[in-house]
């Protein structure tokens, strides 16, 4: 019904900036939150930052003042830039998008394939 595609990931040195992005496409009749999450090896998954239909943004406390998360609500697509980037930033990055279909107006939620990210010298 909905389709996440993901680009932007990638091998970077420390200190360097990458920016992600996750198109949605499909039976959508509009879309609420959109978010990034990441997992690194042998760790959970956690939220990066998140953004509302209205604008609002939340950050993981390790990313403030690094990260910042935007969309193109014509688009359906949201970007992550990230900056400064650490080693510690080294994950596979998600994109996590709530989505209201056409086929049935309900709210689903839906996950991108995963873009890795590495941060590296």
């Amino acid at each position: 019904q909905v389709q996440l595609v993901e680009s932007g990931g990638g091998l970077v040195q420390p200190g360097g900036s990458l920016r992600l992005s996750c198109a949605a496409s499909g039976s959508i009749f509009s879309i609420n939150d959109m978010g990034w999450y990441r997992q690194a090896p042998g760790k959970q998954r956690e939220l990066v930052a998140e953004i509302t239909s209205g604008g609002s943004t939340n950050y993981a406390d390790s990313v403030k003042g690094r990260f910042t998360i935007s969309r193109d609500n014509a688009k359906n697509t949201v970007y992550l830039q990230m900056n400064s980037l650490k080693p510690e930033d080294t994950a596979d990055y998600y994109c996590n998008v709530i989505v209201v279909v056409t086929t049935n107006l309900l709210t689903t939620d839906y996950w991108g394939q995963g873009t890795q990210v590495t941060v590296s010298s």
